[in-house]
């Protein structure tokens, strides 16, 4: 190997942010948003230096012809709008660095929804949901939306010094305002569904275009190309022509806005000269309360242009806040390790986001240092089991007990380390090989990595890869054959020695060398005193197993022993009942290699029989 294991798995835990959600982030920062807060204070009663120097200039200067004095007012005009100008910018920076503080923090949290989102939601896309709504409440408070709104509650002193000048004065700018905030809510009403529809419509594209993705060789050599592209054509279209609508609306109302706000200046002006010319204001009011105006309206305005992305980013708050529940979990007791037994009782189990119930009244029990082999027919519920028991999916009715604590009393981190597990659609993830056998923990040590991968009996095999364990395998393991991967993931699964191993099909893609590994490390976990637990299509897996489980029809049935699970079939011209007649005979002859070969037979009473897997 080119570089120490140790170095190659780089990802330590970071186990404080681990348990910060996102209310508790922004929390953190309310000292900052304060700081903010009387920042915005401070910009928008300097901004009355504008007007007040109008107001000098046109009521005093002008009329004592002082040079002096507007030299003395210029200089100080120029010194407080330099120190609003550095207050506007400390004010962006913090409010960006509030948006990148409350990432940091909720970030993990995120990440580790778009592992538990899938398992909760029909599509992956729905569990990437939560770390685009983190980048979207990030990038909106790194924009100017939020000094907007901290400028919004400054509107009424500007309004209030209209007043001063004039009551009509004061009247126009109120009416303007309440135009504008007119304008504000219909923006909101218009925008709002429609913002949602793309919102569904964008997960929706996701979902498509990763599923191409994933399954970029079978849609390409089947020629689904150009009916998927017909179809991916069809679900951008609409979301192009929501992502118009919602321009529409948005561009629409804000030239809406924008033109009417240079009407009320003009008209404020207006009604300036002609209350100069009868009399009742100055000059210098003039120009100071069409300034004064303008400065009232402007966060209205900017709020307008900037609804979109304010919308947005409530509805992401509003998504992580019910996904978040709004605050961390509590600290779960530290539970002793399961030595003893697996109990499961009465359990019934539905796919999330489904009521129809796949398993119904499951149970057995499991001691220490046994191993269970689940057979049954397509569909039947084996892999929805080995899902429910390492805690992957939730039960609906029911309970599964390690020596007799439930499994959802378990921290779930702590869990994991209790529970290996080979699902049925393996893949690994882009990294190193012993990156992905050791979990990607950073504590991980070499000779753990290396005593599983030998379990496994894979590390002769991972020797003669390229870099040996440091070889990168690439997304998905691309690099590998389907058997490496699944070798590989063994070895992953075997990682830590848990206590329950869990393998949905281990050897549907692996050779007979493959198997005898795999039979070799089921007997290890028996032999150290786990359980294993392992869904079975070909005879080979029931070597090293000593009990055996018939799941069909969503019930579940133990067998006494192994040979009431083979038993003759009938002759019949088709193949894989041909396959299971010829492993039959040579179990019966004793012929232990043809029989890991062949397929599982399953009889019934009368003429039904089931016939699983094919010969390999």
């Amino acid at each position: 190997m080119s570089r120490p294991l140790s170095s190659t798995v780089s990802l330590p835990p970071s186990k404080g942010s681990q348990r910060l959600w996102l209310r508790e982030a922004l929390s953190r920062c309310r000292s900052a948003l304060v700081g903010v807060a009387l920042i915005s204070a401070l910009i928008n009663v300097l901004f009355l230096s504008g007007p007040l120097f109008m107001l000098e200039v046109y009521d005093r200067v002008l009329p004592s012809r002082s040079v002096p004095t507007l030299v003395s007012l210029l200089v100080i005009l120029v010194g407080l709008y330099a120190c609003q100008g550095l207050l506007d910018l400390l004010r962006n920076r913090i409010l960006a660095r509030v948006g990148a503080y409350v990432d940091s923090m909720a970030s993990e949290a995120c990440f580790a929804m778009t592992a538990a989102g899938p398992l909760k939601s029909r599509t992956s896309a729905e569990g990437l949901q939560p770390l685009r709504d983190m980048d979207q409440i990030r990038a909106f408070l790194g924009g100017p939306g939020p000094s907007a709104l901290f400028d919004l509650p400054w509107i009424p002193l500007y309004m209030l010094i209209c007043f001063v000048f004039h009551f009509w004065i004061g009247m126009a700018a109120l009416t303007g305002a309440l135009v504008l905030l007119c304008l504000t809510l219909a923006t909101d009403l218009s925008s709002r569904r429609t913002s949602l529809t793309a919102t569904v419509l964008s997960m929706q594209k996701s979902s498509m275009a990763e599923a191409t993705s994933r399954n970029a060789e079978a849609v390409r050599v089947l020629g689904m190309v150009p009916h998927l592209s017909a179809r991916w054509s069809g679900l951008n279209g609409a979301f192009v022509d929501t992502q118009l609508s919602l321009s529409d609306v948005a561009s629409g109302f804000g030239a809406m806005s924008k033109a009417f706000r240079m009407f009320l200046q003009s008209a404020i002006l207006a009604l300036s000269a002609f209350l100069f010319i009868k009399g009742e204001v100055s000059s210098g009011m003039i120009v100071a309360s069409g300034i004064l105006v303008s400065r009232a309206l402007a966060p209205v305005e900017v709020s307008i242009a900037h609804w979109r992305t304010f919308i947005a980013a409530s509805q992401s708050w509003r998504r992580l806040s019910k996904t978040f529940g709004g605050q961390a979990p509590a600290e779960r007791l530290a539970l002793p390790a399961p030595v003893a037994r697996l109990d499961v009782d009465s359990l019934a189990v539905a796919a999330p986001g489904s009521s129809s119930l796949i398993l119904q009244k499951a149970g057995f029990s499991l001691q220490a240092g046994s191993a269970l082999a689940v057979v049954g027919p397509s569909a039947a519920g084996k892999s929805t089991l080995a899902r429910v028991l390492v805690g992957a999916w939730p039960a609906t009715r029911g309970s599964i007990r390690l020596d007799g604590t439930l499994l959802d009393h378990f921290d779930p981190q702590m869990l994991s380390r209790h529970i290996g597990y080979l699902p049925q659609d393996l893949e690994l993830l882009s990294g190193s090989v012993a990156e992905n056998i050791g979990r990607f923990d950073g504590a991980a040590t070499s000779e753990a990595i290396i005593a599983a991968a030998r379990t496994a009996g894979v590390h002769e095999m991972i020797l003669r890869l390229p870099d040996g364990y440091d070889t990168q395998i690439g997304e998905g393991g691309n690099v590998l054959s389907t058997g490496q991967r699944q070798r590989i993931g063994l070895a992953r699964a075997l990682y830590g020695d848990p206590f329950l191993v869990v393998l949905d099909e281990p050897n549907s893609n692996l050779d007979q060398a493959g198997e005898a590994a795999l039979t070799s490390a089921i007997r290890h976990v028996r032999a150290r005193g786990g359980i294993a637990i392992v869904i079975a299509h070909r005879a080979s897996a029931l070597d090293a197993c000593d009990q055996v489980m018939l799941v069909s029809e969503g019930q579940t049935q133990m067998l006494e022993r192994k040979r009431d699970l083979i038993r003759p079939v009938p002759a019949s011209p088709h193949p894989a009942a041909a396959a299971a007649d010829s492993a039959e005979r040579h179990d019966e002859t004793g012929d232990a290699g043809t029989r890991d070969a062949g397929a599982i037979a399953i009889g019934s009473t009368g003429d039904r029989r089931l016939v699983m897997g094919e010969r390999a």
